[in-house]
């Protein structure tokens, strides 16, 4: 079975040749060949409090879940939900029940190994599981191997040079890896487990100045085990390169320096991840611009907003928008030029989609110009649902040189409130873009300030000039060279409250009031008249710049 961008679909065969012996083991699956290497469409986590939506086809980790009796009734809900499989800490009791529940509802049974966190294996496994169902539908391959498919190449590599191979990026962080890494020592483990080459390893190969030769040279380089560490086994490591641009690097657990016909295998293993690479990080923004282009479509609400919600898998349920921006105002200069603020805006942007993902599977992340907008489906009328999800977010990330904020819309029930939806969520992030703050809001807590905005914008666009009482006091004002119209906006900003308005000017109240007089009498307005009072309170909000 194919995905749609070319790469295998993701199964249990595929999961457990790429994840088994380091990660996962195999207890049982139905005998069936069609079950047992049955697809998998998404990664649920279960939460026997609250029950998460599993699709069919899911994979299934049941985090707490021990015990024989109660993995078997999980494996019974699960059957009924058509899920591939159930994964549960290691080790699993040899119960004959379980295997025979295995048989009878077709999902199939793995154990996690102890010592590793579910969370680890989730980021794992939603990585490995990816399939890519926006891109195009032919299927691409470069070296006969699927194209971007860097965990297939780790593998064929591993076979080339009969060792546990990863593929890691600039930063030493993991992007795929072959299978028997239980054959390699506890530092390649850990490095697997963490996706990242732990940091009292990486300071090591640095002190060793293993990097710098690494990338300086196109030839393997060979280090040496470290015993007094847990890197206990040799490596040899080669640069991933494109021309002159550093990609990665591969790195093999080896006995023994490589022999000169390994090394020239090596050398053009390289090449071709070097390929891939780049197929990917192609194919990555042609997935951004497709999903951008769907989202964008889906948010119009217009005719084509079914089919966009259906490929981006959002169809047929309530949903509210988010939308993320940072603030200009509050980026330190150095960010705000430029393509640093074009990467900081992106690296939100997938942090995002990352978030959103865990909270639901079917959520949909896309940047839009400046915003990134977020479909989540949620429980009806939960508004307050999805903005605990954008604080929750932005408590995450913190303020790393930038000012993040989430507007939230009311939830959508259908696709002609999804238009609807994306004018509140627009009017909500002008408010807090012109504020600053709160980080997170609906448009409930910013109703009046959007409506002034819009007013604003009506003023403008038709010329209006302030009239009346108002126009007076601000001819004046420049003639006489008085703070008459600061008077009015102090006391009507205070309510009347005399005293309260006095000390926001720094002025004695009864300097305050003898100009409250002199107003009246030069702007010919009613202070005791309500509708007067609102008239002016309007002008000086609305037509009225400081």
């Amino acid at each position: 079975m194919v995905s749609m961008s070319g790469r295998p679909a993701a199964d249990l065969t595929r999961l457990l040749d790429d994840l088994g012996a380091t990660l996962l083991e195999l207890v049982h699956a139905p005998e069936s060949p069609a079950a047992a290497a049955g697809p998998i469409s998404a990664v649920v986590i279960h939460d026997p409090v609250d029950e998460a939506e599993v699709r069919p086809d899911a994979l299934v980790l049941g985090v707490g879940v021990s015990g024989s009796e109660r993995i078997i009734r999980l494996l019974g809900e699960l059957g009924e939900q058509r899920a591939t499989a159930l994964v549960v800490r290691a080790p699993v009791p040899p119960d004959p029940q379980l295997l025979r529940t295995v048989e009878q509802t077709g999902v199939a049974l793995l154990a996690f190994t102890r010592g590793a966190s579910w969370t680890q294996l989730t980021a794992l496994l939603r990585a490995l599981l990816a399939e890519g169902e926006l891109g195009g539908s032919e299927t691409e391959t470069l070296g006969g191997l699927p194209a971007g498919d860097l965990f297939a190449v780790a593998n064929a590599v591993a076979a080339l040079l009969d060792a546990p191979i990863t593929i890691e990026d600039r930063n030493s962080r993991v992007l795929a890896f072959s299978g028997r890494q239980d054959e390699a020592d506890q530092s390649r483990v850990e490095t697997i487990l963490g996706r990242q080459v732990p940091e009292r390893y990486a300071r090591l190969l640095s002190e060793r100045g293993v990097f710098r030769e690494l990338y300086r040279t196109d030839q393997p380089v060979y280090i040496e085990s470290l015993p007094a560490s847990a890197v206990t086994m040799a490596r040899a490591a080669i640069a991933v390169r494109a021309g002159d641009e550093l990609l990665g690097s591969l790195w093999a657990a080896v006995h023994e320096p490589l022999s000169p016909e390994r090394s020239r295998a090596f050398s053009e293993a390289a090449k071709l991840v070097a390929l891939h690479l780049l197929q990917q990080r192609a194919g990555s923004d042609v997935e951004r611009r497709l999903r951008a282009d769907l989202l964008g479509t889906a948010l119009e609400g217009g005719v084509g907003a079914r089919g966009a919600l259906d490929r981006l898998g959002v169809a047929d349920q309530p949903m509210v928008v988010l939308a993320l921006t940072i603030a200009g105002q509050h980026t330190p200069p150095a960010v705000v030029s430029g393509a640093e603020l074009v990467n900081e805006r992106q690296r939100l942007s997938d942090a995002f989609a990352m978030h959103l993902s865990t909270v639901h599977p079917s959520s949909a992340v896309a940047a839009l110009s400046d915003v990134v907008y977020g479909l989540v489906p949620v429980p009806h009328q939960r508004e307050r649902y999805a903005v605990s999800i954008a604080t929750d977010f932005l408590d995450r990330i913190g303020d790393r040189g930038h000012h993040a904020l989430i507007a939230v819309s009311p939830v959508a029930e259908d696709i002609t409130g999804l238009a609807s939806a994306r004018v509140a969520v627009d009017r909500v992030l002008r408010v807090l873009r012109e504020r600053g703050s709160p980080r997170v809001a609906q448009l409930a807590d910013v109703h009046v300030e959007s409506l002034m905005l819009e007013l604003r914008d009506l003023v403008v666009a038709r010329g209006d000039q302030p009239t009346g009482p108002v126009a007076r006091l601000i001819r004046y004002d420049a003639v006489h060279n008085t703070d008459l119209v600061q008077t009015l906006r102090a006391w009507l900003d205070h309510f009347g409250d005399t005293v309260a308005a006095a000390a926001s000017l720094y002025v004695h109240p009864n300097t305050f009031r003898y100009r409250l007089r002199r107003l009246a009498e030069v702007g010919e307005i009613d202070l005791e008249d309500s509708e007067a009072r609102f008239a002016a309170m309007l002008q000086l909000r609305a037509v009225v710049t400081r």
